[in-house]
């Protein structure tokens, strides 16, 4: 059983790729952001509390966001795909320790490594389709730099298990799904 983070900038292809792995290893899928959606949709007691705090204009912490990964990875006996956590290196030791209480560790880390120039120019254009209002080069300029001084470091902590697997996101999207198939099936 595979237990995989998806990983790298904003635009770099994770949800394209997600969809990929998701299907070829069998894997189930948590996205955070599809979790805060789903508890609200399912009116839980969290989820009041998740709308309670998103209508105030304010993030969910990391407390609530952890509540629902563990909760996620005691729901299915599949491998898992990370997708959008961890967010920094304080989240990925709290991951660590998530899947050794459910008995299961993190298999790889598969970070995707696009030109930063081809970040801006992908995130441009999905604005164009996607109607996002943060897909402006102003934003995305900043959203780089928040993801390069607070998420890069977690590719450094996998880095040191071992687990981090370095894939060139520049390119056709099935070539860039066949070198991580390639790369995750030689472990």
């Amino acid at each position: 059983m595979k237990n995989i983070v998806i990983f790298g900038a904003p635009g770099a292809g994770k949800g394209t790729q997600s969809e990929f792995l998701e299907k070829r290893y069998n894997l189930f899928h948590i996205s955070t952001g599809e979790l805060l959606r789903k508890e609200i949709a399912d009116q839980t007691e969290l989820g009041k509390r998740i709308k309670s705090i998103m209508d105030s204009g304010s993030l969910v912490s990391d407390d609530i966001v952890v509540e629902m990964i563990d909760k996620a990875i005691g729901s299915t006996e599949q491998g898992i795909l990370f997708d959008g956590f961890p967010r920094n290196v304080a989240q990925a030791q709290t991951l660590d320790n998530l899947m050794a209480k459910h008995g299961r560790s993190i298999t790889c880390m598969v970070s995707l490594d696009v030109p930063r120039e081809e970040l801006i120019r992908r995130m441009l254009e999905r604005a164009k389709t996607s109607g996002r209002s943060d897909d402006n080069e102003e934003t995305i300029k900043h959203r780089l730099v928040e993801y390069e001084q607070k998420t890069l470091p977690v590719a450094e902590f996998y880095a040191k298990q071992g687990k981090h697997i370095n894939i060139n996101g520049f390119g056709k999207i099935e070539e860039i799904a066949s070198d991580i198939a390639t790369a995750i099936d030689k472990l």
